[in-house]
């Protein structure tokens, strides 16, 4: 056990470092600048294109939003993406060990044997449904939904609130995408990257202010006007409905698809919102509360 904490925690050495570097210097796979750009788009969008006419620009909550917003992707998402690979990495690999296994011998396939656009696709795909898996699980599993409440705790929707979410929830996701990735084998930084940020850019896209649905490509991207659904107070069963991430043909082909009508002005939130916390603080601790 204490050579996986050394290993979590010579994770974060020199991650200082590498945010400052993010910062300063601009290159094409730059997390910082990335992030900035999508959101500044999506934003400008929201502004242009809204579907809520009457909504605020700086809606409720607009700035503890854009606070998860940047606690969540660089003093979280990031550090947690390379400690826990590395724990896992090595948990793994030490299993394996026992029975004279190597990492190799257990890859189903290479993506890197495949041309790079339709590895890029395998990729996202995989990482995609296991992400949907993941998602029906908060919902379903009592002291997840705990921790996915800070999600669905947001009011009024808007690109930033994609981020507001339980410093668990990776965990979670990261913890089981992690077990796919060393499946398929073949997958690098590079990759991530790409994938990750198309990713935040549907996501973004998924809580923004706009009226979107994208006509017929509806039934395989999630949107904002299936996604608004998945937010709504009122629900058709107990654990809720279009789970889907990035893309929505999951829900459509396990039936968790749920769009009644337009859902421009329907009440967001769930049944005990009113005992939930509202300052980042609390909000972060509340899963560990009896």
């Amino acid at each position: 056990m204490e050579k996986y904490i050394d290993i979590f925690l010579n994770s974060y050495s020199g991650y200082l470092n590498y945010l400052k570097n993010e910062i300063l210097y601009w290159k094409w796979d730059n997390y910082f600048y990335g992030l900035i750009a999508i959101s500044l788009v999506v934003w400008f969008l929201e502004i242009v294109f809204p579907w809520r006419k009457q909504q605020a620009i700086f809606r409720k909550d607009f700035w503890l939003d854009l606070f998860y917003l940047f606690f969540n992707f660089f003093l979280l998402n990031l550090i947690l993406l390379i400690a826990l690979s590395n724990v896992m990495e090595q948990f793994i690999n030490d299993i394996l060990h026992v029975f004279g296994l190597e990492l190799m011998s257990i890859q189903l396939f290479s993506i890197s044997e495949l041309p790079k656009p339709l590895a890029l696709l395998v990729f996202f795909i995989i990482s995609d449904f296991i992400q949907w898996n993941v998602h029906r699980l908060l919902h379903s599993v009592p002291f997840l939904w705990k921790i996915h409440k800070t999600h669905h705790s947001v009011k009024e929707m808007g690109f930033a609130a994609h981020f507001r979410y339980n410093w668990m929830e990776p965990l979670v996701y990261k913890s089981i995408l992690y077990i796919p990735i060393i499946l398929i084998g073949g997958v690098n930084l590079q990759d991530v990257f790409i994938v990750h940020f198309i990713s935040i850019a549907i996501g973004h896209l998924n809580h923004a202010n706009v009226g979107w649905d994208y006509g017929f490509l509806k039934y395989i991207l999630n949107n904002p006007k299936m996604h608004i659904w998945h937010h709504s107070k009122k629900m058709p069963n107990k654990y809720g409905a279009n789970f889907g991430i990035s893309l929505s043909i999951w829900d459509y082909i396990f039936k968790t698809n749920y769009i009644p009508s337009d859902g421009r002005d329907i009440e967001l939130g769930f049944d005990d919102e009113n005992e939930f916390p509202k300052d980042f603080i609390t909000q972060e601790i509340y899963p560990l509360k009896k």
